[in-house]
């Protein structure tokens, strides 16, 4: 999911983030951004649900058609 970060790149962007937030905020913005990917990964599950049920549909209407 990362792709190439690795474990030195991690830690520059970790420090980057204590610098700019300050120990006291790290746990308010850890939760940010869990919220916000947990957020994305459920309009993106929701997304394809809703494509696949319009296949569905698609693919009924075409055999109640063919039957027809």
């Amino acid at each position: 999911m990362l792709g190439d970060i690795g474990l030195p790149e991690l830690l520059v962007i970790f420090v980057i983030v204590l610098v700019l937030f300050g120990p006291g905020k790290l746990p308010d913005v850890g939760k940010a951004i869990g919220e916000a990917v947990r957020g994305f990964k459920k309009a993106m599950r929701e997304n394809e649900e809703s494509i696949e049920d319009k296949t569905a549909e698609k693919e009924k209407d075409c055999q109640q058609k063919n039957h027809a």
